[in-house]
């Protein structure tokens, strides 16, 4: 089924027009790079891969047939490449979140799911992990042997939960994005969503054009409570805004951010940002 009539406002319209990849029998070389480069955007969650960095033994393998797409892609999972960036520097949580992500297309559903992987991990080890997912009845019914995974979260298919749709808005940024670049770093997206068993707010990636995307920096970028104030009304109020040109910023780059504003300045606040094309996600009292 189609992800939803509003696929190039959410900012997902690279999945909803596009086919699943498939190595099919007698692939010419072309096609064969085709599917080991589509591998890599998916289980690497779209970041940037040297040539140094390519595993180019699992790479002939599945050139000459020797092994499918599926054990490619855990050649990929379990390489030290794949460690290094979303498992060494990152919370557990977030990489059981990217785990599923990467492997199964999908966020996860429940805490329960988070439980049993983090788990396995601690008393199995890192690759018994990445197997539970490539060898899972998941993995097998959706991809198979010869499809390149590919994120079916945002689309209605049997055996999915619903919820997944809307979890799977904060972990995805964006087609251009990478899953090691996100401004919310590497704490886990999901983890009071699921622990509240509550689901999650859409999000609509960045350049999605129409809506707000504003998501808060890691670092922080305003405090939410002040403590004292210059103005006698002694009202502080916080702006969060995304979508904004700042001045000296090329236009075509738009960011998110948060002002602390006196009331008495309310008014000219909200008309600057409207002129660089902001929009305002939330006013709160600060």
């Amino acid at each position: 089924m189609a992800i939803t009539v509003a696929a190039s406002r959410l900012g997902v319209s690279a999945f909803s027009d596009s086919k699943p990849i498939e190595l099919r029998p007698l692939s010419s070389p072309e096609e064969v790079m085709v599917v080991i480069q589509a591998v890599y955007r998916q289980v690497l969650g779209n970041d940037y891969i040297m040539a140094s960095e390519r595993l180019t033994g699992a790479e002939s393998l599945l050139s000459n047939g020797s092994i499918t797409v599926r054990e490619f892609v855990r050649a990929v999972a379990t390489s030290e490449l794949y460690k290094s960036k979303f498992l060494y520097n990152s919370f557990q949580t977030r990489a059981i979140e990217l785990n599923l992500k990467h492997l199964l297309g999908r966020a996860p559903y429940d805490e329960s799911e988070v439980i049993y992987h983090l788990d396995l991990y601690q008393n199995k080890g890192f690759e018994a992990d990445i197997d539970s997912y490539i060898d899972s009845a998941e993995y097998d019914e959706n991809f198979g042997d010869n499809i390149v995974p590919y994120y079916r979260g945002f689309s209605t298919q049997p055996q999915q939960k619903t919820v997944g749709f809307t979890r799977m808005f904060q972990m995805y940024r964006g087609y251009a994005n990478s899953d090691r670049s996100q401004v919310a770093g590497k704490i886990s997206r999901l983890a009071t969503d699921l622990a509240r068993n509550s689901p999650s707010a859409v999000i609509s990636p960045s350049g999605s054009g129409e809506g707000w995307s504003y998501r808060a920096s890691i670092q922080g970028i305003a405090p939410n409570k002040v403590f004292k104030t210059a103005n006698k009304d002694n009202r502080i109020y916080r702006i969060e805004v995304s979508g904004m040109n700042l001045p000296r910023y090329p236009k075509v780059r738009r960011i998110s951010k948060a002002f602390m504003v006196p009331y008495d300045q309310l008014s000219t606040t909200l008309q600057k940002i409207q002129k660089m094309g902001g929009k305002v996600a939330s006013i709160t009292k600060a």
